[in-house]
């Protein structure tokens, strides 16, 4: 897979959640995914559709980093992830793609997303829906991990 394609989805990651949440993530290595359990507790996962390809973008955060973003995005923290939880998780996996849309973009890469769907619960699993490998893309910070997945047919 083409990192230049990978490269806008780890920036606005870490941009949007910078931004809005003050949580300043840590990048680790990449690699081929082969199953489809999530790496955490609660997972946005959004479709992507353009005339060059199609694909999937998914975002994983453990439990305790979920009620961290939440606490500094909204002042709250929940005990557990619930409704509001997952509806952040929701606008997360949007701006995140919404970013790396843009920055696609720029480089001529053009496609349409849908409404992102959000899940949780320990060992929940991740079904991307292209053809292509699944890159895993972990992040680490002080209140926990995150993975994003991307996968696409063709690039």
């Amino acid at each position: 897979m083409n990192v230049e394609f990978i490269n806008p989805f780890l920036s606005s990651l870490i941009n949007v959640l910078s931004t809005m949440a003050q949580t300043q993530l840590k990048p680790g290595k990449p690699r081929i995914k082969t199953d489809e359990i999530a790496c955490g507790d609660v997972s946005g996962l959004i479709g992507m559709v353009g005339p060059q390809t199609r694909g999937s973008f998914s975002i994983t955060f453990d439990e305790e980093l979920a009620l961290t973003i939440m606490e500094r995005m909204l002042g709250e923290r929940p005990d557990t992830i619930d409704e509001e939880v997952t509806d952040m998780v929701g606008e997360i996996t949007n701006m995140v793609t919404g970013g790396a849309k843009n920055l696609l973009g720029e480089k001529g890469f053009d496609f349409d997303m849908a409404t992102p769907i959000v899940v949780s619960g320990k060992d929940h699993t991740i079904t991307h829906k292209s053809q292509g490998k699944k890159i895993i893309m972990p992040f680490s910070c002080d209140a926990g991990n995150a993975n994003i997945e991307v996968s696409f047919d063709r690039l």
